[in-house]
């Protein structure tokens, strides 16, 4: 997962905000696959793929703070 901590901030947000609100109208394709989801109608594998693809953008948001969280705690007890 370096490959990630290689990466600033500014880039990993707009990335992720990019791959979560795109398209950005009628509404987000994360928001759409998730009311498809909770209404039991997400069956098609394109449908699936749409849903993990929009998803990635804040797995890589929350994934980049938790390993700066746990990187700085890792520092801070080894001094």
């Amino acid at each position: 997962m370096k490959w990630l901590d290689a990466f600033p901030w500014s880039v990993v947000i707009i990335v992720g905000l990019a791959l979560t609100l795109a398209p950005f109208s009628p509404q987000p394709h994360l928001w759409e696959k998730l009311t498809m989801w909770q209404a039991g109608a997400l069956y098609r594998p394109v449908d699936i793929f749409d849903l993990f693809l929009h998803a990635a953008g804040p797995a890589l948001i929350v994934l980049k703070a938790i390993r700066q969280v746990l990187g700085t705690n890792r520092r801070s007890v080894d001094k």
